[in-house]
């Protein structure tokens, strides 16, 4: 045997180890992703949603199968044609001859790979587009028509993105077929390049002059088309067709499709009787008419017709711009209300606002969150959130406005102790919902609770407390277990010293079971975990909780919505329900301008998205949904069942959403306007509050809302909208609400910290099984003087920083190390003006500190007062006596009063909510409560002595030794001495 046969042996028997090495790992991925198919259905079979996830598989399936088949078989014909047509005797160049050499091995695999990866990339491509092709096969129209070509809008919103996705798929394929059959007619010699002339052959000519007129007459519908695309289009002014689009870009759009049109025929004239001449010819006036009908007459008339006479010319389509832009937003029906609002505070003047008064909010939700932490966390494995939320409970017939949030996992928090069979399968879910009052606080500043502690009791009544379904819940949990064994998932931590934990297992159906040996294999694989198959405490009745984040699950399956950013908790029926506001939006709505979702929505409790491309000029809040915190059960309402967008899912995704009329009246009572909703609204408004089409031209009345004055001034951000109950200037009652204000717009030295506008919303939809509230989602626009004599935010902060008295104060609650933390600065209409309401809270040093609320600013026009009640506040500003008590007039004597009787189960003293009486005190709440007062004046007139006698000013000295002389007096007398 020679040894270049012996060399082939080791090698052919190493190809039959290569083959079944590459099998195996192509099953290997398929199986892969099978896994995670089947886990796909698991998931969504579990929720009773399987229909969302098949429904996507096969449009997108039949999709890919369509843009593979559109696209490789032209492309393959193309290259056929070009192959078996070619001249058999063609005398070639060297360097073609040397192509040709190079190539004729992989012919047959080129002739069927390219237009195979060709089909695969169009395939993917057409797979994304199954929104927009169900969508069309399911248009709804609207019942409006554009003011241009008297279209139904639904004609923009759902016809107009298929076709141009179709024209633009079809251009693209015919472009490629193209491409590739001049190339194989030029490698193969169908053309030819002798010096100045190219020579084609007759079949060749035939090929290229018809595939030329099948992309010209696709350019033609899609130039015909682009007609309609000129109202949504941006220019400088408005968004929508303007008078150079109506009077000139439409007519030459409408003329160069027929152009290209003709020059069509003139190519397949061409195909016919070989001569190029009138093609070229066509094609040059194409490009030339393009040139002077598509770019420079319209340039001609926007330069010397229209800019010159733009606020008359161009007045009819800024209206509708106006009309269509509030149309889009849901913002046309809002009620404008001129409020002469006073800038006076007069004794007595709130007694008209009372109900007003008695819910304003004193307690921040973005600040407390160290306070819930600190008094309610108990164990290092809870954890609030940042930001808490705002909800309302009716406690003993009155509505409440309350700041809530769940005491959810943090697995974090078990250190060492964060093994796989604990943070997987004993440390399963959080606990209880935690509630404390808006308007109250203790005399120590802490929060007062309505509903606290482990186990859970209060003013809420009973309800399934533990928390499967949260923000912050872990990636997955393994639950349940067979009849009668042992519990092993940790309920929540014992209140008797010595007396341990508290176990249970999960009851409910929250996730796919893990019943079989396959189901613990796949899910092994799609969380990279043997210990899924392996672990003795994974057996037939166990369930697999994953995708637990209840924004996660909606938008599972719902994945048409635009989803609000902050899901929110509320007691419901004696569950945990996490509530979700669901939006219908498009880019696509006629002559309404568009804005950047992420843009608008951003402001200081939501921060903006680096790289946003979420630009949106239709939109509406058309589903409510709720996920149970214990099941996880997804629920979807149609809060909007005449939304025409909304209408076209519900025929593609029939059965998945439930009618608003099946809502129970608990859960009415606890859906609110959405505050992304409304900030859009807000932006939206601040240009098209103004309906007069030269006023809106001039921008003589564009506003914008003002920046959160506690923003730092390297980088601003805008003041958010706030939740309160309150009774708003054309308004019947009070009602739950959500608010912001306006100033006008203007930037560098011509900008005024003065308020122009003030919106509301009434967000109480109300407690009627299935039925909304008659006012719910009235927006109202409160139109202030124009004379700049309301002051706003930034200007109100201003004067509370710069107040001497003021400062002086919070210089002393600085001392030993504290901080002074401004709370949210709330607007209220009250008072015929507009009342302005701080909370102040201070925190000390040390890891176990938390803000206490221990002062309340408040100002209406230039007056400002600083007291340690609101209820105070609000009668020193208003001359000794507003008219009106605040929520905080009784205050508890600590945090724990008033909290339904729930106790402090922790053992390990980490919850900080110890409230003793300080050292000296009476011993009785009332008179310690008037010392302290009276402490703070005399500490103030020690400073006013010190500042009068640096000053030199002895008749201001002489004041401040007599008010501490009187301050000290009255502390001697409550003591008895």
């Amino acid at each position: 045997m020679t040894s270049s046969s012996a060399d082939n042996v080791p090698r052919r028997s190493r190809a039959p180890l290569a083959i079944t090495a590459a099998i195996i790992a192509g099953l290997v991925i398929l199986f892969f992703i099978f896994a995670g198919l089947y886990t796909d259905v698991l998931w969504f079979d579990q929720l009773g949603f399987v229909n969302v996830l098949t429904t996507q598989w096969i449009a997108g399936t039949v999709l890919f199968l369509i843009g593979f088949v559109t696209m490789a078989v032209p492309v393959w014909v193309s290259i056929q044609l070009a192959y078996r047509l070619r001249p058999v005797y063609a005398k070639l160049n060297s360097q073609l001859d040397r192509y040709q050499q190079v190539i004729e091995p992989l012919r047959r695999l080129a002739m069927y790979g390219i237009p195979a990866l060709l089909g695969l990339f169009a395939g993917v491509a057409a797979a994304t587009r199954w929104q927009t092709v169900l969508m069309w096969l399911n248009r709804t129209e609207t019942g409006r028509v554009d003011p241009q070509f008297n279209f139904d809008i639904s004609f923009y919103l759902m016809d107009l993105p298929f076709y141009q996705a179709v024209l633009a798929f079809a251009s693209a394929v015919v472009l490629i077929s193209a491409l590739v059959s001049v190339a194989t007619s030029y490698l193969y010699g169908s053309i030819r390049v002798s010096g100045r002339e190219v020579l084609i052959s007759k079949a060749a000519r035939v090929q290229i002059a018809i595939t030329a007129a099948l992309y010209l007459l696709l350019q033609a519908v899609s130039i015909w088309f682009d007609q309609y695309s000129t109202l949504t289009n941006n220019n400088a002014l408005i968004t929508g067709a303007g008078y150079t689009d109506v009077n000139a870009t439409i007519p030459g759009r409408a003329i160069l499709a027929g152009i290209a049109a003709v020059v069509a025929l003139l190519f397949i004239l061409t195909a016919i009787i070989g001569r190029w001449r009138l093609p070229v010819i066509g094609t040059a006036l194409l490009i030339v008419s393009s040139l002077l009908i598509g770019s420079l007459y319209p340039w001609v008339v926007e330069r010397f017709q229209v800019e010159p006479s733009a606020k008359a010319l161009e007045a009819e389509y800024i209206e509708r711009n106006i009309d269509l832009t509030r149309d889009a937003y849901g913002v046309a029906d809002i009620e404008e209300i001129a409020y002469d609002a006073k800038t006076t505070a007069e004794p007595g003047a709130l007694r008209a606002d009372a109900a007003t008064t008695a819910n304003i909010r004193i307690l921040d939700p973005a600040l407390v969150s160290d306070s819930f932490g600190q008094l309610e966390q108990f164990r290092q494995y809870y954890q609030f959130p940042d930001n808490l939320d705002v909800d309302r409970y009716v406690i003993d017939g009155t509505s409440q406005d309350t700041v809530v949030a769940v005491r959810d996992l943090n697995i974090d928090g078990l250190n060492t102790g964060n093994t796989w069979v604990n943070s997987k399968t004993v440390y399963t879910h959080g606990y209880g919902m935690v509630a404390a009052y808006g308007n109250q606080r203790s005399v120590d500043g802490q929060p007062v609770f309505l509903e606290s502690g482990i186990p859970t009791s209060g003013a809420l009544g009973k309800f399934e407390p533990r928390i499967y379904f949260g923000e912050t819940s872990p990636e997955y949990s393994i639950v349940g277990d067979e009849e009668g064994a042992n519990p092993i998932e940790l309920d929540y931590p014992s209140g008797e010293e010595g007396a341990g934990q508290t176990y249970t297992t999960f009851s409910g159906d929250g996730g796919p079971k893990l019943d079989n040996a396959f189901k613990k294999l796949i899910y092994a694989l799609k969380f990279q975990s043997e210990q899924i198959f392996l672990a003795a405490s994974v057996n037939d009745k166990s369930e697999i909780l994953y995708d637990r984040d209840p924004v996660t699950r909606v938008q599972k399956v719902a994945p048409y919505l635009t989803l609000d950013s902050d899901a929110y908790p509320s007691v419901v029926d004696g569950r945990v329900m996490w509530i979700v506001d669901g939006y219908t939006t498009s880019a696509d709505y006629p002559y309404s301008t568009p804005v950047s979702l992420s843009e608008a929505i951003a402001d200081t409790q939501t921060p903006a998205q680096p790289y946003a491309l979420d630009s949106i000029n239709y939109m509406r809040n058309s589903v409510k949904a709720t996920v149970d915190a214990y099941s996880g059960e997804v629920t979807l309402y149609a809060w909007d069942d005449e939304e025409p967008l909304l209408q076209t899912w519900q025929k593609i995704f029939p059965s998945s959403l439930k009618p608003m009329s099946e809502m129970s009246g608990d859960l009415m009572s606890h859906v609110r306007y959405p505050a992304d909703l409304f900030k859009v609204q807000r932006s939206i408004l601040g240009q098209y509050h103004v309906t007069d089409p030269g006023s809106f031209y001039s921008k003589d009345d564009a506003w914008i809302s003002p920046n959160d004055p506690d923003s730092p001034a390297t980088n601003p951000t805008l003041q958010p909208p706030y939740y309160l109950t309150m009774q708003v200037p054309g308004s019947d009652q009070p009602s739950f609400s959500l608010y912001s204000t306006f100033q006008p717009e203007a930037t560098g030295e011509s900008s005024r910290n003065v308020l122009y506008g003030y919106l509301a919303v009434d967000a109480d939809a109300g407690s009627v099984d299935g039925v909304r509230a008659d006012g719910y989602g009235q927006l109202r626009l409160l139109n202030l003087p124009k004379d700049g004599t309301v002051p706003g935010p930034g200007q109100v902060q201003n004067v509370f920083n710069a107040d001497p008295t003021v400062s002086t104060e919070l210089n002393l609650l600085r001392q030993g190390s504290s901080t002074v933390l401004n709370g949210n600065l709330l607007t209220l209409p009250v008072g015929g003006g507009l009342l302005y309401v701080q909370p102040v809270y201070v925190q000390s040093t040390g890891e176990t500190s938390y803000p206490l609320l221990q002062k309340v600013l408040v100002a209406f026009g230039d007056q400002i007062a600083f007291e340690d009640t609101l209820d105070g506040a609000l009668d020193v500003l208003f001359g000794g006596d507003s008219g009106a008590t605040a929520g905080d007039t009784d205050v508890p004597e600590d945090a724990t009063t008033n909290n339904g009787g729930s106790t402090d189960p922790s053992t390990d003293g980490s919850t900080g909510g110890s409230t003793d009486v300080p050292t000296g005190s009476t011993g009785d709440a009332t008179t310690d409560a008037e010392l302290k007062s009276l402490l703070a004046v005399a500490k103030t007139a020690l400073a006013e002595k010190a500042a009068a006698l640096a000053a030199g000013n002895f008749a201001d000295y002489g004041t401040a030794d007599a008010k501490l002389e009187d301050t000290i007096a009255s502390m001697l007398a409550l003591l008895g001495e």
